[in-house]
C-alpha cells in the first residue's frame, strides 16, 4: 500500500511517539501529528516538541473541550446511558469526536491515511476506525498494532532507545490511563487481576471517600430540555459546568467504578473509572425527568438505553441507528426542566429535592389525606379488567 502522506491521532506517549518514527520507516511517508485537547490538562508545547524532534512534519492542536461536552456526553447523558449497568462511557463517547477532527485534518492536508496506537485487542480501534469509514469510506488505515512486530512495551521502549525517541513510560508503569473532560480510566498491568484492589495513590480526580469532607454539600443543578445549565443558579457553559462539577463531586469522592466489562472483541477486562461530575449529572438527570416525563415515554426510552449504550461502547456513534435512537430521546426530552438538589457526601450523591415549572407531579393526587379529586372506587373497575386475563388463563389451567 502506498502511502504519501499520513495523519496521525497522536497523544504524545509511548505508543504514537514509535509510531511516527515507524510510519516513516515502514511507508517512507510524511506523518502529521494530530492532538485533541479534551481536558486531558497536559503540557501541549512539550507535547508538540516531541512530536516534531520524533519526526512529524507538521503538529495539530485543537481544542474540542466545549464541542465534546455539548455535542457528545450531553446528548448521552440526555439518554442516561450507562453500559453494562455501570460503565457511563467516559472513553467510548471520546473517540469519535477525536476521529471526526482527525479526518477533518486529513481532508484539509490532503493526506490519503490516518493512523492510530489502539491495539488489536480492545475497543479503540474499533472506535476510530467505524468513524474514519462513516465519514470518508474511501480513507486508507493504518493500525500499527495490528501490523509491526512489536508484542509488548518493553520491546517499544528498547526501539524507542534505540532511536533517541524520548519516552517517559517505564517497566514498572502498573497500569495505563486515559483521561479527557469527562473521565479517566485505568486498565492494564496490576489491574489486570480482578481480586487485586486498586492502590489508593492511583485516584486523581477524586478523594478517597473515608478522607472526604464530614460536613456535606448541597447544591442545585438547573436543566433546560434534558441538559443541565447552570449550578446554584449560575449559567455555565457545557465544559465549564462539567469542570465545576468534578472539581466539587471529585472533591467529596463520587464516581469511582471498578468493573469488569465485555469488551467488543469477546474479551473481558477490567477497568476502573473515575466520572465524578458524570455521576451526579446522571443521578440529578433521572430525577428531575421523574416529576417531568410521561411515564410510557420514560419506560420506551429506559427500554432503549442499553441499545443505545451498546451502540456508544462499540464505536457506532455515527450510525444511522444511533442518530435515529437520538432523535427519539431528544423529543422525550422537551419539558425535562427544572432543578434539582443534590446532597454530596462521603463518596455518595443523594438527590433531596426536584421542582419544577411543568412538573407532571400533583400533590392533591399524590397525598394519602383527604382530597377531592381522585375517586378511589374506580379502581376497582380498573382492577377486575386488568385481572381478566388472568382469570382466564388460570381458569384454563385448572381444566388442564
Amino acid at each position: 500500500m502506498k502511502i504519501n502522506k499520513v495523519v496521525l491521532a497522536y497523544s504524545g506517549g509511548l505508543d504514537t511517539s514509535v509510531i511516527i518514527k515507524w510510519l516513516k520507516e515502514n511507508y517512507n511517508c510524511e506523518v502529521i501529528a494530530f492532538y485533541a485537547d479534551i481536558g486531558q490538562e497536559e503540557d501541549i508545547k512539550a507535547i508538540q516538541k516531541k512530536a516534531i524532534r520524533t519526526g512529524a512534519s507538521k503538529f495539530y492542536n485543537i481544542d474540542i473541550k466545549e464541542e465534546f461536552v455539548r455535542d457528545y456526553v450531553f446528548p448521552m447523558l440526555r439518554a442516561n446511558a450507562v453500559y453494562e449497568g455501570a460503565y457511563l462511557l467516559g472513553t467510548s463517547i471520546a473517540r469519535p469526536l477525536i476521529a471526526k477532527k482527525q479526518i477533518d485534518v486529513a481532508e484539509k492536508e490532503k493526506a490519503d491515511a490516518v493512523s492510530h496506537g489502539a491495539t488489536g485487542k480492545g475497543n479503540d480501534q474499533v472506535r476510530f476506525e467505524l468513524t474514519y469509514y462513516a465519514l470518508k469510506p474511501d480513507i486508507k488505515v493504518i493500525a500499527p498494532w495490528r501490523e509491526w512486530q512489536f508484542n509488548s512495551r518493553q520491546s517499544l521502549m528498547d526501539y524507542a532507545k534505540r532511536h533517541n525517541i524520548p519516552v517517559t513510560a517505564t517497566k514498572k508503569k502498573p497500569y495505563s490511563t486515559d483521561k479527557n473532560l469527562f473521565h479517566i480510566s485505568y486498565e492494564g498491568g496490576i489491574l489486570e487481576d480482578p481480586w487485586v484492589e486498586p492502590p489508593a495513590d492511583m485516584f486523581t480526580l477524586t478523594a478517597s471517600p473515608e478522607k472526604s469532607p464530614n460536613k456535606p454539600l448541597y447544591i442545585n443543578i438547573k436543566f433546560k430540555d434534558g441538559d443541565p445549565v447552570a449550578i446554584n443558579g449560575k449559567k455555565l457553559s457545557p465544559s465549564k459546568l462539567l469542570k465545576q462539577l468534578n472539581d466539587l463531586a471529585g472533591r467529596h469522592g463520587i464516581g469511582r467504578v471498578d468493573i469488569v466489562e465485555n469488551r467488543f472483541v469477546g474479551i473481558k477486562s477490567r477497568g476502573v473509572y473515575e466520572t465524578p461530575g458524570g455521576t451526579v449529572l446522571h443521578i440529578a438527570h433521572r430525577a428531575i425527568e421523574s416529576i417531568t416525563m410521561d411515564r410510557e415515554v420514560m419506560h420506551l426510552r429506559d427500554s432503549l438505553i442499553p441499545k443505545y449504550s451498546e451502540l456508544i461502547y462499540y464505536g457506532y456513534w455515527f450510525s444511522p441507528e444511533r442518530e435515529t435512537l437520538q432523535g427519539l430521546i431528544d423529543k422525550s426530552q422537551i419539558g425535562v426542566t427544572g432543578t434539582v438538589r443534590v446532597k454530596l457526601y462521603k463518596g455518595t450523591c443523594t438527590v433531596t429535592g426536584r421542582k419544577s415549572s411543568v412538573s407532571l407531579y400533583n400533590p392533591e393526587l399524590a397525598t394519602f389525606e383527604s382530597e377531592k379529586v381522585y375517586n378511589q372506587k374506580d379502581a376497582e373497575g380498573f382492577i377486575k379488567l386488568n385481572a381478566l386475563r388472568l382469570k382466564i388463563n388460570s381458569k384454563s389451567k385448572i381444566k388442564k
